[in-house]
């Protein structure tokens, strides 16, 4: 089922022959989506689960279910020199009807006007179309002066979003050509940061060097913009992975959801910093969210499946990980979780198959041994290798401490386990709640290897917004608004303007736009649109049975009725009368 306010913005296809465009045109659609996500009552696809149509010939009706949403937003880009010309074009998910439509050619100079009007065009027409909820009065703000400093970001972020780390690395010289162009640009500091850190954690660049250029620029960037969620998000990695300090983690996660509550970034955090603490109601809670509005991200179904583990609910556990590996069936940690639900559910079978083509096939196949068959001793050369544990912290999982800890080895699993958490090793965060180490814990007083600073009970959960938008006119103001309406609708037939838009029955009602929608909704229960066609149709059904009439088509009759579009005529009449507007007037000459 698809909510009734929500939307997908498709990548804008690249119009050059130029393929050194195709970076622009994901960076437009990516501004796009993110500033239609800062509109509150409206549902908005991130950008993963959207560029996985990216270059497919998909029926929107299918994108729309597989996505839940009601409108698809998708559009062309031809850049040429110093100027831009976008097309974009709103198609309704249920029938795959297009209503609405709009060319924009404009100096790249004027980019980001650009993108707040085509924001705030989109809002407004999906506003129209599918129901109320408040806009603001701009959703893109110019984040620079210096439009090739512009496109030199979001050349880097296209790099950046390859996620490997000779990416990271090109990525970061374009980051920094931006600001030798603008030293006031915030972002590209903010993202020159990210790769650094990411580089650092993943073993590709010396820590403290990495370290040490990451803060440079999160210094100088907070001295721009510190009201950026970039901002509190900077904090969040060193603080969670790098400290495990669950308390000021959690301080600055809120900071950002504060900012941003759709933010991709806050909600995974804040999912697993939910999990490392055991309070696994709050982590459903914002994984959830997550899903919502990122349906198509195997890393999100990952995050709730590691939730279900945790839990020791295996079976669904492996239900949100196999997903995740149809997403993406390279994705190594889903792998791993995969095998390990196999494993506690003792399925040998599927267990073969799935560590046919793995990594860490031998370390799988032990666990498995060790857990469902019996097994009480470990091959002498492994337990020889994972003795040596001080050279084991670059594994992704920790399988020798697994190993060790469920062949009853507990003093070389406690020392082990002692070690990574004293170093942050991100692989045992969820220590306390790890299945294979269940057997150490009447051994190791877990509570005295790492006290968190963070209670349970501090973690507010997210209220997502489902109720009605906030009241926008009282009773009274209803009332004469109401009778106000009906005046302009009934006697000074406006309805007949096929241009007549929310903007104008703002400037006659004297009020905004939002309170126009909101009167609309709130007192005739229909969508702006709807409101107008109504009109329009009782228009029409009058003049098409009127004999003066004979020599007008019916497309005709509908123009001179107000609409401006034979498929909107048509999907709205069918909709209303349940046949065509041709089957209703021969019914009507019987």
């Amino acid at each position: 089922m698809n909510d009734k306010n929500s939307i997908a913005v498709l990548p804008f296809v690249n119009r050059t022959n130029d393929q050194e465009n195709e970076y622009f045109c994901d960076g437009i659609t990516e501004e796009i989506i993110n500033a239609l996500t800062k509109i509150d009552q409206l549902k908005v696809i991130a950008r993963t689960s959207s560029f996985v149509f990216k270059g497919k010939d998909t029926d929107v009706r299918i994108i729309g279910k597989q996505l839940g949403v009601s409108a698809i937003l998708e559009g062309s880009i031809r850049k040429s020199q110093k100027r831009v010309r976008i097309s974009a074009q709103l198609i309704d998910t249920k029938d795959g009807m297009h209503f609405w439509s709009k060319k924009y050619d404009r100096e790249l100079i004027d980019i980001f006007d650009l993108e707040d009007e085509i924001s705030l065009a989109i809002a407004e027409e999906v506003r129209n179309n599918f129901g109320h909820f408040d806009i603001q009065q701009h959703l893109v703000k110019p984040s620079t002066q210096d439009v090739d400093a512009y496109q030199l970001y979001l050349k880097g972020r296209s790099l950046q979003l390859q996620w490997t780390p000779d990416a990271f690395k090109e990525a970061i010289s374009y980051y920094n050509q931006a600001i030798a162009l603008d030293k006031n640009y915030a972002m590209p500091y903010y993202a020159n940061l990210q790769c650094y850190g990411l580089l650092a954690i993943w073993g590709f660049m010396p820590e403290e060097e990495a370290m040490e250029l990451a803060i440079g620029n999160l210094m100088i960037a907070k001295d721009i913009d510190n009201t950026l969620p970039e901002y509190p998000l900077s904090f969040v990695g060193r603080f969670f992975w790098g400290e495990w300090d669950f308390k000021n983690a959690y301080i600055h996660i809120k900071q950002v959801l504060d900012i941003s509550p759709k933010h991709i970034d806050g909600l995974e955090a804040m999912t697993e910093l939910c999990t490392a603490l055991g309070a696994f109601d709050k982590a459903h809670v914002y994984a959830q969210k997550l899903i919502e509005v990122d349906p198509l991200s195997s890393n999100n179904h990952y995050t709730l499946a590691n939730i279900y583990y945790n839990q020791r609910d295996f079976k669904k556990a492996l239900d949100k990980v196999n997903y995740a590996l149809i997403l993406n069936p390279s994705f190594e940690l889903a792998q791993h979780l995969q095998s390990f639900c196999l494993i506690w559910l003792n399925r040998k079978k599927e267990f073969e198959l799935s560590i046919k083509d793995s990594t860490f096939k031998t370390e799988k196949q032990l666990l498995f041994e060790i857990i469902n068959e019996g097994r009480t001793e470990l091959p002498e050369d492994t337990l020889k290798a994972w003795s040596d544990y001080k050279n084991n912290h670059g594994l992704i999982v920790p399988f020798d401490l697994y190993g060790l800890a469920n062949v009853k080895n507990y003093t070389l699993a406690a020392t082990i386990l002692k070690e990574k958490i004293s170093l942050r090793r991100g692989q045992v965060l969820n220590f306390r709640h790890d299945p294979f180490l269940d057997v150490l814990k009447s051994e190791v007083d877990f509570e005295l290897l790492h006290e968190s600073s963070l209670a349970v009970s501090e973690i507010g959960v997210m209220v997502t917004k489902k109720d009605e938008p906030n009241r926008l006119l009282n009773d009274e103001d209803l009332i004469l608004l109401k009778e106000k309406l009906l005046s302009f609708f009934q006697e000074e037939e406006a309805f007949l303007d096929p241009q007549l838009n929310l903007k104008a029955v703002s400037t006659v009602l004297n009020i905004n736009t939002n309170r126009v929608s909101y009167l609309v909704n709130k007192v005739f229960k229909v969508n702006f649109n709807d409101f107008i066609n109504s009109y329009r149709l009782k228009h029409f059904k009058s003049i098409a049975l009127d004999p003066k009439h004979a020599h007008i088509t019916i497309l005709g009759l509908a123009y001179d009725s107000g609409f401006n579009s034979k498929s909107v005529f048509n999907t709205y009449f069918k909709k209303i009368e349940g046949q065509t507007p041709k089957a209703w007037l021969n019914a009507q000459k019987i």
